[in-house]
């Protein structure tokens, strides 16, 4: 594993401007690179897009549905009763409106479920940290060009200076994962654990 410096800057020219300081303090071509992280959630993790097994405002979902069976089969059934006391209609007249209104009591059971605690657990998603959008420069540092290679990039206004284990191949960071928490420059040194699993996004 490589130890790997970064930070984000809001377009590549300004990135390229940071990336030629960092070759005037002696660092080479192969050991910076650049690329652009996109916004959080659409990292294409999946054929269809994206980076999340579900959307976290469908959560509540479920349970909401179960209730709306319930509720909705009840009040179905009700009137279901009703149209065959009044009008002397078959008795598959109480069966079929005690299904319908299991169905539409599902429907709107889910979807008002999705609208109240969706919003709830999405809060909760994006508390959760993510490194930002935005370019990302990353050096190919040593223990020692490590302090040198965060200055620079602070200095020239790099936001989430950034430090990792990873792979560092070809002239670029081979395994980052855009969907990490990044690990600030200054925090401690164990950074064992920090290996990334996932290819460029």
């Amino acid at each position: 594993m490589s130890l790997i410096v970064a930070a984000r800057f809001t377009t590549f020219p300004v990135a390229e401007d940071v990336a030629q300081r960092l070759f005037d303090s002696g660092f080479v071509e192969e050991d910076v690179t650049l690329f652009f992280v996109n916004p959080r959630g659409q990292h294409a993790r999946f054929p269809i897009g994206g980076d999340m097994d579900n959307d976290p405002a469908s959560t509540e979902a479920p349970k909401g549905a179960g209730k709306g069976v319930t509720i909705g089969a009840v009040v179905g059934a009700i009137v279901g009763v009703g149209i065959f006391a009044a009008f002397a209609v078959p008795l598959l007249v109480t069966i079929v409106a005690a299904g319908v209104g299991a169905y539409v009591g599902s429907l709107v059971g889910a979807m008002s479920h999705t609208q109240g605690g969706g919003k709830r657990e999405h809060r909760e998603f994006v508390h959760r940290a993510e490194r930002g959008s935005g370019v990302l420069l990353a050096v190919h540092a040593s223990p020692d060009t490590q302090p040198l290679a965060a200055r620079v990039l602070r200095e020239a206004g790099g936001v989430e200076v950034e430090r990792a284990n990873g792979r560092w191949q070809q002239g670029r960071w081979a395994d980052f994962d855009p969907t990490r928490t990044p690990v600030p420059a200054d925090a401690s040194t164990d950074t064992s654990s920090e290996g990334l699993q996932h290819k460029s996004a």
